[in-house]
C-alpha cells in the first residue's frame, strides 16, 4: 500500500495545483479596472474571499461524495436530473467561451505596449482580439500534448511578477498615493464593497475544478477540502496584496487608464525596460492561458457530444486527438462575442465580458451547490458533517446570489437570455433521455 500512496498527491501538492489553476491570467487586468472605482474597491476582496472559500469548500465536499465525471453538471444531476445536468453544463461551457474573449482582451492590452496600433481604435481592438482567438484556436489543431506543455511554462509569466510585487512591492508603496486613490467617487462603504464583486470573483473562477483531482489524492476526504481551502486562501492573499500595493505605487488616474497595470507598476518601481519585460511575460502568460482554455472548451464540447448532450459534430476528433470541427465552431461563436462587446476602451470591454462570464458561472454554481443536500443524503453522511456542510453551502449560495446582483442588470439580462436558449436546445435533445410513458406507448 505504501508504494501506491507514494504516487498520489498530498495536501501541499494539491494546494499548489489549486492555486496555480486559479491564478492563470485572471489577475492581470484587475488593478486597472478596480482603479476606475478607486482603492475602496479593494473592500470587494473581503466579501469575495469569504464567499469563494465557502464555494470552494462546498464543491470539495460535493466532489468527495460524488466522484462521477462531469463536475458541477454531475452534482446538479443528482438533484435535478438530466435537464439540470445539461443546463449547468451549457451555461458553464458558454462562460468558458466568454472568459476566453476576456483573456484575449487582456493579452491584447499587454501586447499594445509593443504594438500601439492594436488599441488605437475600437475596430483595431476588436480585430486584434478576434485574431488572437483564431491564432490560439488553430494552434490547438496539433493536439493536447503541446498545449499542455506550453501552458505549464507560460503560467509563470503571471505568477512570478504578481508574486514578487505582492512581497517586495511594499518597499515602493507610498501612503499618500494610496490615500489619494481611496475614494475619488465618494462611495459609501457598502457601495465600495459591492463595486467590484464581479471583477474579484472573476479572479477565483476555476476553484470548482479542484475536486476533479480527488482520485489522484492519497486521502481525498481529508485532503481535497483542505487543499481547496488553502489554495483559495493562498490565491486570495496574493490577489489582495498585489492589487493593494499597486494602488500605492501608481497614481490612480494613470492606473485606471492603463492597458497593462503590472507593467506600469514595474516601470515605476524599476525602469521602462523592466516594465516592458513584465508586459512581455504577461502577454505570453495570457496567450498561453488562452491556448489551454481554447482546447479545454473544445474538449468539453466533445465530452458532451460523446454523451449525446451536444451535436455529434463536436465529437469528431483528428488523429492527433483535436476536435477541430468543434474548435472552428467555437472560434466563430467567440468572434461574435468579441463583436458584440466591441468598445474603444479595452477596460470597458474587459469589464463587460467579465460581468457576463461571472453570471454564466454563478448560476451553475447555485444549481450545483443546492444539489449538495441530495448528494449528502444519498451518501449517508454523518448528521454533524451534514449540518456543517449545509451551513457553509448556504453561505456560498447567498454570496453567489449577491454576486449575480452586483454584476449589473445588463450582465444578468445577458445571462438569462443564454439560459433561455439553453432550455430551448435541451427541448430538442430531451427525448433522448426521457423514458417512454404508457400513453406514449399506447399511441
Amino acid at each position: 500500500m505504501a508504494a501506491v500512496s507514494e504516487k498520489k498527491m498530498g495536501v501541499m501538492e494539491l494546494t499548489f495545483i489549486v492555486t496555480v489553476n486559479m491564478m492563470g491570467s485572471g489577475i492581470i487586468m484587475l488593478p486597472a479596472n478596480m482603479a476606475q472605482v478607486g482603492a475602496i474597491s479593494l473592500l470587494s476582496w473581503i466579501v469575495t474571499a469569504l464567499g469563494s472559500l465557502a464555494i470552494a469548500y462546498s464543491f470539495a465536499q460535493a466532489g468527495v461524495f460524488n466522484q462521477r465525471s462531469g463536475g458541477m453538471a454531475a452534482y446538479a444531476e443528482d438533484a435535478y436530473g438530466k435537464d439540470g445536468y445539461f443546463n449547468v453544463f451549457f451555461l458553464y461551457f458558454l462562460s468558458l467561451a466568454i472568459a476566453n474573449v476576456a483573456v484575449a482582451s487582456s493579452a491584447l492590452g499587454y501586447l499594445a505596449a509593443f504594438f500601439p496600433v492594436l488599441t488605437s481604435s475600437a475596430i483595431s481592438t476588436c480585430v486584434g482580439v478576434i485574431a488572437l482567438l483564431w491564432i490560439t484556436t488553430v494552434a490547438n489543431f496539433g493536439g493536447p500534448k503541446l498545449t499542455g506543455r506550453i501552458g505549464a511554462i507560460t503560467v509563470w509569466g503571471v505568477i512570478l511578477p504578481v508574486g514578487f510585487i505582492s512581497i517586495a512591492g511594499w518597499f515602493w508603496f507610498n501612503g499618500q498615493t494610496f490615500s489619494e486613490a481611496w475614494n475619488p467617487k465618494g462611495l459609501s462603504i457598502g457601495e465600495g464593497m459591492g463595486s467590484s464583486i464581479s471583477l474579484t470573483l472573476w479572479a477565483f473562477l476555476g476553484m470548482e475544478s479542484a475536486s476533479q483531482n480527488a482520485s489522484a489524492v492519497e486521502n481525498p476526504k481529508r485532503d481535497v477540502p483542505l487543499a481547496c481551502m488553502f489554495g483559495t486562501l493562498g490565491a486570495a492573499v496574493i490577489y489582495i496584496l498585489s492589487t493593494t500595493v499597486i494602488q500605492g505605487i501608481v497614481p490612480n488616474a494613470d492606473l485606471a487608464k492603463s492597458t497593462g497595470p503590472f507593467g506600469l507598476a514595474y516601470t515605476q518601481m524599476f525602469s521602462p525596460a523592466v516594465g516592458s519585460t513584465v508586459m512581455a511575460l504577461a502577454a505570453m502568460a495570457c496567450v498561453g492561458s488562452l491556448l489551454g482554455w481554447q482546447f479545454t472548451l473544445a474538449q468539453t464540447a466533445k465530452d458532451a457530444a460523446d454523451t449525446h448532450m451536444f451535436p455529434a459534430i463536436f465529437g469528431k476528433a483528428s488523429a492527433a486527438g483535436a476536435p477541430i470541427a468543434g474548435m472552428v465552431i467555437m472560434g466563430v461563436v467567440q468572434s461574435i462575442m468579441a463583436l458584440s462587446t466591441i468598445s474603444p476602451d479595452l477596460s470597458k470591454q474587459f469589464a463587460a465580458l467579465v460581468n457576463l462570464a461571472v453570471v454564466t458561472n454563478v448560476v451553475p454554481y447555485i444549481v450545483s451547490l443546492s444539489a449538495l443536500f441530495v448528494i449528502m443524503r444519498n451518501a449517508g453522511v454523518d448528521p454533524g458533517v451534514y449540518k456543517r456542510n449545509a451551513v457553509i453551502a448556504v453561505i456560498a449560495m447567498l454570496y453567489s446570489v449577491y454576486a449575480l446582483y452586483a454584476s449589473g442588470k445588463d450582465a444578468v439580462l445577458g445571462g438569462m437570455l443564454v439560459m433561455a436558449i439553453g432550455f430551448i436546445i435541451y427541448g430538442f435533445i430531451a427525448p433522448r433521455f426521457a423514458p417512454r410513458t404508457a400513453s406514449a406507448n399506447a399511441g
